[in-house]
């Protein structure tokens, strides 16, 4: 009797450490893999915005499932909506640390937004993870020899002519 409390205890540990390992190589719900499908073959064609829409639905659907994270990015990034590109390849990030594609990916947002030395350490990290070779590290490092993207002129950099004339 003396040694139940540890028993349950070392069990729980055993148990918790074990549904982690399982968390990770899971398939997306049903409904949200069809969702997911209907993302790609709507970013296939051209329309990000319906994309998005769709993986946004798989996300509400299976908020679990990571890599909905990663097309929901791409499709962002496509947008031309860098920013939220990267806030979502961040949250992939937190979920999976070590995930390859969402460091590329957020390094060509970063580069994308004109923050070229933050993608240099994201492509110093991936050299590090898995080498100059895997797929990943050449992406980025294509990004970053590209550079980022010519800004778009916005309206307030247009401002109207502020004389007044009197009729």
């Amino acid at each position: 009797m003396r040694f139940a409390p540890a028993a349950a205890a070392l069990s729980l540990v055993f148990a918790v450490t074990a549904s982690i390992g399982q968390a990770q190589d899971r398939d997306a719900h049903p409904r949200a893999a069809m969702l997911i499908a209907e993302g790609k073959a709507a970013l296939d064609a051209g329309q990000p915005q319906r994309a998005i829409d769709s993986f946004e639905a798989a996300l509400a659907v299976d908020p679990a499932y990571t890599p909905v994270f990663l097309y929901l990015a791409e499709a962002s990034r496509r947008e031309g909506l860098q920013g939220k590109a990267i806030r979502l390849y961040r949250e992939a990030l937190a979920r999976e640390p070590e995930n390859l594609a969402a460091i590329s990916g957020e390094g060509e947002a970063l580069v994308e937004k004109g923050a070229v030395e933050k993608a240099r350490g994201n492509l110093s990290r991936l050299e590090t993870l898995c080498g100059t070779s895997c797929t990943e590290t050449r992406q980025l490092a294509a990004a970053i020899a590209r550079g980022p993207q010519p800004q778009v002129l916005r309206a307030e950099a247009v401002m109207p002519d502020t004389e007044i004339s009197q009729n």
